[in-house]
């Protein structure tokens, strides 16, 4: 009841766009960046030169551009030590979960947030699920969500499957996610495309973040709301 180790597999790239059955575009006035679970816990399941490394480059490079475009920023992060009562479920498939070093549920410095983004502590997989996440998207007036972060077939896909059942159209960046290998990375994209979102990659979305729009949205709105 813990994390695998987690080997080196290649991350997808521009071939699984052709997954997609919407034809739906990112836009800058409308998305938030979703930075899922990038907690050094999670993080330290994977081989030093598997594909954690790759997506964090990726979504570093999604969080500069994003916040030069003013698309708000979210993280999600789960705390540590919880009690069985807080994890429910969960300890029956993953044990305790965080807390077992000291700096298990900090982000990963690399993606380390900075004044006026947000921050959401959740307790399973959706990041919707028990949070006020439908509030900071109410509050940016946005509807559009852009996903990255750990794991691709677990809390990546299922906040996708709860943002699509609330009207928010989800997508999942291919190569600035992980997960425990090649097989359950791409079993989560073709069930997105196939059901609930549009998959993506990140070159992709800067292009996109890169072209000249009107602003449909508010402007970043520093903090929680």
């Amino acid at each position: 009841m813990s994390l695998p180790h987690i080997a080196p597999y290649e991350l997808p790239d521009a071939r699984c766009l052709s997954l997609n059955r919407v034809t739906w575009a990112p836009d800058p006035g409308r998305a938030v960046l979703l930075v899922h679970d990038m907690q050094n816990y999670f993080l330290r399941a994977f081989a030093q030169t598997g594909p954690a490394g790759p997506a964090t480059a990726n979504i570093r490079r999604l969080l500069t551009a994003c916040r030069q475009a003013g698309v708000p920023v979210i993280y999600t992060a789960q705390p540590s030590s919880q009690p069985a009562s807080a994890r429910g479920l969960l300890v029956d498939f993953w044990g305790p979960g965080l807390g077992g070093r000291p700096d298990d549920d900090q982000i990963t410095a690399p993606l380390a947030p900075t004044p006026g983004d947000t921050v959401v502590t959740k307790h399973r997989y959706s990041a919707f699920h028990g949070t006020d996440l439908d509030d900071v998207l109410a509050a940016r007036g946005r509807d559009q969500m852009l996903i990255t972060g750990v794991y691709a077939h677990l809390g990546c896909l299922l906040t996708a499957t709860d943002a699509f059942a609330r009207g928010v159209q989800p997508f999942l960046v291919a190569d600035a996610m992980a997960d425990f290998d090649k097989e359950r990375h791409w079993q989560a994209l073709r069930y997105a495309a196939d059901c609930c979102a549009g998959v993506t990659v990140t070159d992709e979305v800067l292009r996109l973040s890169a072209r000249p729009e009107p602003r449909t949205g508010p402007a970043l709105i520093s903090g929680h709301p």
